[in-house]
């Protein structure tokens, strides 16, 4: 059997319960509030513009633009995506004493496939944020109470999701919270109630069109793009007048032939309708200079360029184009033909800076090569040094020649070991591959059919979709990355008629089962003007967490095991940590509301993370009592009622054949996760594991019909003592 395991364990990730606490009214959540509960603020507050009304205007250019002080307008914080606060009430030589005001529990998204990537809009004294169940809560800053909740009913069969069930954020303007969905949709609601305004259908998820960012208000627009690069999309961008949802354009990630680009796509093929080139972040906008500016992710099929002859434009690129009418205005590739998934997945980052006494207009960017690239934002030249150099070819992957390769060091190490390399020939090995595994000599070195070729970065980066900050004082980049490796082995990509693609995964190498590597966090400050590394630390654990800093000296960012963490912004001395009980995975905003600075964050767990799991929104502030929580723990192996039907027993060794064509391609060959599935470390239970691949449940389907009672007990034996341990 060749059917895909949806990811294991909707216990097999616990779900931290927060007691001792005091809840709100409202039945649909659980609110710890520190301390008597305190009277709500009266409506509106100081902005930068004055009093802000009581729901949100049509945000001015300037208003969005401006550092947030009393509200966090957009994804990024303004329209610069700097995650840039002024606000120093909170610094570094008292940020010791933060804790919690509140804690609510929006029980959402909490099963083992969600993410919890969403960033806290807040305004006028309310946060809004979405779970990665698409659901959109309204909460008061005040008492941490839900005003409202949206649901999205999002079809839970939808199947061309990649990488973990996700929101990362909304978008607020004229009165509405916009949300872009995983099922296609875009919506607006009614800030006050919650109820949806309008609807309107961006792309069809059976075609393989998701949305995953958070969209962006910007003049009188909302402009969102299409996830789903694997997934026999062509890329685009699109803007929807904000009252009424109705399209204003739209720019194609792959240009038409005859356009800028359309001459790096096969001539003699249609592929460029289905080149992928997807966005997997919020624009951001130079109103000045009248652009906007995104990133594109990978070049489809994944992983085989045997079909996409050419350079493929404007796949793994930062792009600018036209704010008012989507007309393309410069591009920079940071990978030219991309075939090791290379994507430029993390947002774009707006600043000032002087180069050679000159001061520019500068546009950066984090991608999975683990390069920031540094551009003037104005032109899309290069602004640290960059060299087109040739690399090595491979005919069967129609690799490009050369490659426009940085002249200074990447964030994370590229250099394959001869660890890595036994690594990934233990795993594949283990796993029924006779292939010679050898070590890649460049990033760039193609990998064929013959042998597993291992790289670093793999494909799940350096920076995978983790937000970088700016602090305007020091002036340095905040960037949270990993070091990944993978072993790769070219297959073939069959050909998908033109009636199916989209909702068929199109990747053309076999990884799953020849190995990744664990991957190291690498967490630090980096000065753009140089190109080196200011102060940088080292985890035995993924990076993956977005990072938000501020004037008063201090970068926050989220670890794996829940922490919430606070640094030095200029040297990395680790000023406070905190324990959120759940996965610390998405990224902190920073606001201040009647006089007082709040750090707001939602604390959730990650699927490609393998965190605890959770829905925990926390809100911080230096007269906060709330103290840390319990971290989150497995909770696959306690016995819950009308689970143990007796023992289950079954050959481990024969479990793992059905575990490799059935698991593998969401849990990763070792079980520790991959593409969507979380470790299943925590699962330990044979009769949990057994009844949960019998008969499925809200996360997985029931493979009662398509696996005999002897593979699922096998399978389920293997799962209980080896995948993951």
């Amino acid at each position: 059997m060749t059917r895909r395991l949806v990811p294991l364990g909707a216990a097999a990730i616990a779900v931290v319960a927060i007691g001792a606490a005091a809840c709100s009214d409202d039945s649909s959540s659980d609110s710890t509030a520190a301390g008597t509960s305190s009277t709500p603020a009266a409506p509106g507050g100081e902005g930068n513009g004055g009093a802000w009304p009581a729901t949100a205007p049509a945000f001015t250019a300037d208003q969005l633009n401006a550092a947030p002080t009393t509200a966090w307008l957009t994804n990024g914080g303004s329209l610069n995506n700097q995650r840039y606060s002024p606000l120093t009430q909170i610094n570094a030589d008292n940020v010791s004493g933060l804790k919690g005001e509140w804690v609510t529990d929006l029980k959402s998204g909490t099963a083992a496939k969600y993410s919890a990537e969403g960033q806290p809009i807040a305004y006028n004294g309310k946060i809004y944020i979405p779970t990665g169940e698409d659901d959109v809560f309204r909460v008061d800053v005040a008492t941490g109470k839900i005003d409202w909740k949206y649901e999205s009913n999002i079809n839970q069969k939808i199947t061309t999701v990649c990488c973990g069930w996700l929101s990362r954020g909304v978008a607020i303007g004229d009165g509405m919270v916009y949300i872009g969905q995983l099922d296609g949709n875009l919506v607006a609601l009614d800030q006050d109630t919650g109820k949806v305004a309008w609807k309107t259908k961006v792309g069809d998820w059976r075609k393989g069109y998701t949305i995953t960012h958070a969209p962006l208000y910007y003049d009188g627009m909302v402009v969102t793009g299409v996830s789903g690069g694997e997934f026999s999309i062509r890329g685009r961008v699109q803007a929807y007048d904000a009252k009424t949802g109705k399209q204003k354009w739209v720019f194609h990630t792959i240009p038409d032939k005859g356009e800028v680009g359309g001459n790096s796509w096969p001539a003699n093929n249609d592929s460029r309708m289905h080149g992928g080139s997807p966005m997997w972040q919020t624009p951001s906008v130079d109103p000045e200079l009248g652009l906007m500016y995104f990133s594109t992710g990978n070049a489809n099929p994944d992983l085989d360029g045997s079909k996409r002859a050419g350079d493929n434009l404007f796949a793994t690129s930062v792009v600018a184009i036209d704010a008012k009418t989507g007309k393309y205005k410069w591009h920079f590739q940071q990978v030219r033909h991309d075939i090791w998934d290379y994507d430029a997945p993390s947002p774009t980052v707006l600043f000032d800076a002087e180069f050679n006494g000159e001061k520019k207009k500068v546009i950066a960017e984090t991608g999975k090569t683990g390069w920031t690239y540094v551009l003037d934002r104005e032109t899309g030249k290069p602004l640290l040094p960059v060299k087109d150099m040739p690399v090595p070819q491979l005919a069967a992957q129609k690799t490009a020649k050369t490659q426009p390769i940085p002249q200074y060091d990447p964030w994370v190490p590229h250099e394959v070991t001869a660890a890595d390399v036994a690594d990934v020939k233990k795993i594949a090995r283990s796993n029924g591959h006779k292939e010679p595994v050898v070590g890649a000599k460049t990033m760039y070195t193609p990998f064929g059919s013959k042998a597993i070729t291992v790289v670093a970065p793999g494909p799940q980066g350096g920076n995978n979709w983790q937000p970088m900050s700016y602090n305007q004082g020091t002036g340095y980049l905040y960037i949270c990355s990993m070091r990944s490796v993978a072993g790769l082995l070219q297959g073939t990509t069959p050909e998908v008629p033109k009636a199916k693609r989209g909702g068929v995964v199109e990747i053309g190498s076999v990884f799953t089962t020849t190995g990744f590597g664990d991957p190291d966090g690498y967490f630090g400050a980096w000065d753009p003007t140089t190109g080196k590394a200011v102060w940088r630390h080292k985890w035995d654990e993924s990076c993956y967490s977005g990072s938000t800093t501020t004037a008063g000296n201090l970068v926050f960012v989220g670890r794996n095991n829940g922490e919430l963490q606070a640094y030095d912004a200029t040297t990395g001395d680790e000023k406070w940590s905190f324990q959120t009980g759940a996965g610390a995975n998405s990224t902190v905003s920073v606001f201040e509301y009647n006089g007082k600075q709040y750090i707001s964050f939602l604390a959730g767990g990650n699927a490609l993370a393998g965190s605890a799991h959770g829905a925990n929104l926390w809100l911080f502030s230096l007269d906060g009592t709330l103290g840390p929580v319990k971290a989150g723990s497995a909770a696959a192996s306690v016995s819950h009622a009308g689970e143990n039907e007796g023992p289950v027993t079954g050959n481990a060794a024969a479990g793992r054949q059905v575990f490799l064509a059935n698991c593998a391609g969401c849990h990763g060959a070792n079980g520790k996760g991959a593409n969507g599935g979380p470790t299943l470390k925590p699962v330990t239970d044979k009769a949990f594991a057994a009844k949960q691949v019998t008969n499925g449940g809200k996360v997985m389907p029931a493979f009662k019909d398509s696996l005999s009672k002897k593979e699922i007990a096998d399978v389920a034996a293997y799962v209980a003592t080896k995948a993951g341990k």
